[in-house]
This record gives C-alpha cells, structure tokens and sequence, in this order.
C-alpha cells in the first residue's frame, strides 16, 4: 500500500481525502490510500513517519505550512523563495517540500479577475498560505496590502485598515485566515463590509463551506466572489504529479 495524507489541525473542513480517494478509485489505484492526520504538535512529525513506512507523501495544511520547513532534507527553490510549504514528497527517505498552492492560486485568480486592469489587493491575514498569495499578486504585478491582527513592518492592523480608505481603493480582497471555515461557520475577519461595493472581487481560500460568511457579505452587496476549491483541485493534482513523477 502507498500511502499519502494530509498533515494540519483542525482537520474536520478538508475534503482532500475524499478527492484523492474517489480519484484512486476512478483509476483503478488499488494500493493507493490518502488519510488526514491532526496533528497538535509537528515536532514528532518524523519520528510518527517512521512509523508509516509506506509513506509517499504529505499535504501540509494550516498550521503548519511555514513550520514544516524545518523537519524537511530540501526544499523546492520555488517554495524556499515564498517561505512556505503545502506538499512534500518522501523518496529514500528524503523529505522535499514543494509549494503547489501557488499555482493552484494563480490560475483560479485569473478566472475571476478576467481581464481586470489597475487592481488593488487587500490580503487579510500573515501566514504560510499569505506568503503564497503575496508572491501570486507580486508575480502578476498586482499590488498589495497585508493585514494583520498586530501591526508590523509588512501588514497594517484591521484597525488601521478600518480607519482608512484601504477597503474602498482596494477592489480585491483576498481571506487567508481559517476564519469562516467549518465548523466556525459564522466567523469572519473583522473589515467594515458597508465600504464593499459591486466593484469588488472577495477571494476566500476557505472553501467549506462553499460560501462563507465573508462571501456572504460581499454578495449581498454586489461583489463578485469566488472560494478555494478550484485552487484545491489545481494543486492537488500538482501534488500528484510530484509524488508520482519517481514512480513512472
């Protein structure tokens, strides 16, 4: 058995062992099997992967997609240059990290943004998954503003953000924190929606459930809007073909 899996916490939103799973099931992949593992802690990542032998390879989800990248023997130079891993494949016992969340992004951005010229971006939140989303909008020449809860030398805090025009000048927004996401279905990060308009472009990497109470709150006013489940299928098949390309 080959075995493949999801590494984060919490756990009960995602919906990659079922697409793996059904995927394995439509070819024919017998001795292939993708599980979720939640994980507190990731300081015994390796020392619990000894233990599982038949492991291919791991998907990295929140909160660990910048720590991860201690415990990994190389890192994609493409992953190394956003700071951030979502992928690692296990070969000889060597432990890779890649990041297939950033074209998995890109190419689910460009269908909502279509041919959109002068865009300016709000990227509410700091993380692995930010970082991801930073180099995305910096690569397509789009430009940017980080929010955070703290203020710090790269992101403005929501109260500043709130006291501002940022919301107004800024016609894409794009949610990166957990917020939102299942089972804390009502949560949200704390912008002042009466300033979103039908001009806006609300991006959630959030994608259980299918709209969010972000979403929500900008289609009621005209946004357009978009989740992160095509940017999940995208990278998962990315996934895919970095663990299989030694097994060909």
């Amino acid at each position: 058995m080959k075995l493949l899996g999801l590494i984060g916490h919490p756990l009960t939103h995602s919906f990659s062992a079922d697409y793996f799973n059904k995927k394995f099931e439509r070819l024919k992949l017998t001795d292939f099997n993708y599980a979720l593992f939640d994980f507190i802690e990731i300081s015994d990542i390796r020392r619990w992967a000894a233990t599982h032998p038949d492991l291919l390879g791991l998907n990295v989800t929140i909160p660990f997609k910048e720590k991860i990248i201690p415990y990994l023997d190389q890192v994609d130079k493409n992953a190394k240059k956003i700071g951030a891993v979502n992928t690692i494949r296990i070969y000889n016992d060597t432990w890779k990290g890649y990041n297939t969340d950033y074209i998995g992004f890109r190419e689910s951005l460009k269908k909502i943004i279509r041919s959109e010229s002068k865009l300016n971006a709000l990227i509410l939140g700091c993380g692995g998954s930010a970082k991801t989303v930073s180099k995305v909008l910096l690569d397509m020449e789009i430009q940017f503003q980080m929010i955070s809860r703290k203020e710090s030398k790269d992101a403005l805090s929501y109260d500043q953000l709130n006291s501002g025009n940022f919301i107004s000048d800024s016609r894409l927004i794009i949610n990166t924190t957990p917020l939102g996401m299942h089972p804390d279905i009502n949560s949200l990060p704390a912008i002042e929606y009466n300033q979103i308009s039908d001009k806006h472009i609300l991006y959630d990497l959030v994608y259980n459930p299918e709209k969010t109470a972000f979403l929500l709150e900008g289609e009621k006013r005209g946004a357009r809007i978009k989740n992160g489940l095509e940017m999940l299928y995208i990278q998962a098949e990315q996934s895919w073909k970095i663990w299989t390309n030694n097994l060909k």
